[in-house]
């Protein structure tokens, strides 16, 4: 079928807002190139604002010219339709990649291809990030939908990022989101995406880090049971390290995967020039070997029947597209894509033998058959090529997403079959579940159904302010597992370092005496004071809080006591008597308004808010309130004899 300057082979998909078209564009001397056309459904022309943003956007586009970038050739309109003209790449997305694995009974993405693949997309989103008009102004091009299905690794081992139509720019001021609906895949959106703010290049980064962690660790990173647990999970849970599922995953990539993946976009990789530098020095300090060669060979290897096909499919594609060229060369003769230019400069009509000798074939046979019988071969040839499109799924990369596709699972892990269930508490409430390294959307208490018997799952219970806890499970037809599990408090190592040396100092935190130097089990979130003493010296102390597992290291230098005059023993410090308690009990109520938080007394941990009727010795007592997101507030309250002291804290 023509369409404007274009043949349309076959119809590679369809959605809601578009329909996409594998392309032949010919011109003169036999040149031909193959591409593919978005063209928008009729009923999206009368939607003035769709259209003019989309041709903004693909204008936008169509400027980016990079190996690691589809290219868009083509912008307007043809019999009244809307299109787009791209490049076609013939290869696959890391969606179908992984699914071929699974099929092939490859376990694990190996490192070295899927580091070629980031190192492309960092390439890739750099120049359009960097990307300025001819006027030399800053475009602040983001992507806004980097995920598995917007990543095609060719069947020659290049990557290339696709679908930049709803690529931003800033560029145009006042333009607003019309349809008031995010855009991307929400599994693969920064914090500041799912919440709908204004988003900068930063925000492919983070995607990015997301397809880093789940290529080589194999497991989803944001995965909830629906779209709105998926954002909770992005925007309000702690994320796993890859050392959390792998032990041996290589801590300088876990550095590298954990700041892409900061919360914060200012902790985050400030460009994809300055993510690709670290993961370029990784690669050269352990020496992998990163090659499209090699990426080549295995996307070969991967789909080499599939390919056999596509050849064949497309070969019947291209004798279509050679007869609907003729037909329409010999029912347009004033239109000059149907003339060669002869040697005195004349127009002649152009004849089979300056087609290709393979459409000349199939061409020669129809031209001598009444015009009926011409129709019914190129009917059956259709119906010939979209047989062998269907057996294939499509030949080549479908630039397109079906409708359903929003709803579809973007996955790079694995999917088991669901039969038994786990029921899931903890002390203190409201724990973090992973279950085989993946998150769940639920927290402690929870009952958990639809998981895979006959396997061992590894159970992790996580919390901010407490220790991981884990436990291994295996299920039975219908059986219901209890999981319970005592949290315990999150501790600090205070690594502590006294000047002068040579000395033997002695150490206490909170006036209780420890072993020192390197000080261990210390409770975190809670503000502690570290004493040190040692023979002919004045006591030394530092006030210190850390984080669960943090290593603080902590420099304490004491001064030299003063010689005594007559010669005398130099006294030993005495420590401050401590000031007189009241003798007795009181209670001890504490709340929060807010939110909630976890509650320690005195470097206790007491639970989540509220905490009540909890007995104390009267006198003053310090509260620390940890919120989820690790914000911690302190308080002293006095508790009094016989009677109940109430704290609450604002968050």
């Amino acid at each position: 079928m023509r369409f404007g300057k274009y043949t349309l082979i076959r119809k590679l998909a369809m959605g809601g807002m578009a329909e996409l078209f594998l392309a032949i564009q010919k011109s003169v001397a036999g040149f031909e190139k193959l591409l593919v056309i978005k063209r928008i459904l009729p009923a999206m022309n009368q939607d003035r604002a769709f259209i003019e943003m989309l041709l903004h956007e693909a204008r936008i586009a169509a400027t980016l010219s990079h190996p690691n970038i589809v290219q868009i050739f083509d912008v307007g309109q043809a019999d009244g339709q809307y299109f787009i003209a791209m490049e076609h790449v013939h290869g696959e997305d890391l969606r179908s990649i992984v699914r071929q694995m699974k099929k092939k009974g490859v376990v694990e993405f190996p490192l070295e291809h899927a580091l070629a693949i980031v190192l492309g997309m960092c390439a890739g989103l750099s120049y359009a990030h960097d990307k300025r008009d001819l006027d030399g102004t800053h475009l602040s091009i983001v992507h806004r939908d980097i995920s598995p299905q917007n990543i095609v690794v060719t069947f020659t081992g290049d990557v290339k990022i696709v679908d930049f139509g709803i690529a931003k720019s800033d560029t145009r001021t006042g333009e607003q989101t019309k349809s008031g609906k995010l855009k991307g895949k929400v599994p693969y959106m920064s914090p500041e995406q799912a919440r709908g703010e204004v988003i900068d290049a930063r925000s492919d980064l983070f995607a990015t880090g997301t397809m880093l962690f789940e290529l080589t660790t194999g497991k989803r990173l944001f995965k909830g049971q629906s779209e709105y647990e998926t954002l909770k999970l992005i925007c309000d849970r702690e994320y796993p390290r890859p050392s959390s599922i792998n032990p041996d995953y290589p801590p300088d990539l876990e550095t590298i995967v954990m700041r892409a993946l900061a919360k914060d976009p200012d902790q985050r990789y400030q460009s994809a020039r300055e993510m690709q530098a670290d993961l370029e020095a990784f690669v050269r300090r352990h020496q992998i070997a990163v090659s499209s060669l090699a990426l080549n060979q295995f996307m070969q290897s991967l789909f080499e029947e599939k390919l056999a096909m596509q050849k064949e499919a497309l070969l019947q594609g291209k004798h279509l597209a050679d007869i609907i060229e003729l037909q329409h060369a010999h029912s347009n003769p004033d239109l000059s894509g149907g003339f060669d230019v002869d040697g005195s400069g004349q127009r002649v009509a152009t004849s089979t033998l300056s087609m290709p000798a393979a459409a000349r074939t199939v061409t020669d046979v129809s031209a001598n058959r009444p015009p009926k019988t011409s129709g019914m071969v190129i009917v059956g040839l259709v119906a010939a090529v979209l047989v062998v499109a269907g057996a294939l799924g499509g030949a080549g990369y479908v630039l397109a997403k079906r409708n359903n596709e929003a709803t579809e699972p973007s996955s790079l892990g694995a999917t088991t079959p669901a039969k038994g269930s786990l029921v899931v508490t903890s002390d203190p409430v409201g724990a973090s579940i992973w279950i085989n390294g993946d998150l769940r959307p639920e927290v402690t208490p929870a009952t958990i159904k639809e998981l895979p018997t006959g396997v061992a799952l590894d159970v992790k219970l996580t919390m901010d302010g407490f220790e991981h806890a884990k436990q291994k499970v295996t299920l039975e037809e219908g059986q219901a597992i209890d999981v319970k599990v005592e949290l315990k408090k999150g501790s600090v190592i205070a690594d502590v370092k006294v000047t002068p040396n040579g000395l033997t100092p002695t150490f206490a935190i909170d006036g209780k005496p420890v072993t020192g130097p390197r000080i261990e089990g210390v409770t975190s979130g809670v503000s502690h004071k570290l004493t040190v003493n040692a023979p002919g010296y004045s006591e030394g102390s530092v006030t210190f809080t850390g984080s669960p597992l943090e290593t603080k290291h902590l420099e304490i230098t004491l001064e030299k006591l003063p010689e005594p005059r007559h010669g005398g023993a130099v006294p030993a410090a005495r420590p401050a008597a401590p000031a007189p308690q009241p003798a007795g009990n009181g209670k001890l109520n504490v709340g929060a308004s807010g939110g909630w938080c976890n509650v320690t007394v005195d470097g206790a941990a007491r639970g989540a808010t509220p905490v009540a009727g909890l007995e104390l010795p009267a006198g003053p007592h310090k509260l620390t309130c940890t919120t989820p997101d690790g914000k911690v507030r302190d308080a002293t309250v006095t508790v009094p004899v016989g009677d109940t002291a109430r704290y609450k804290f604002t968050l």
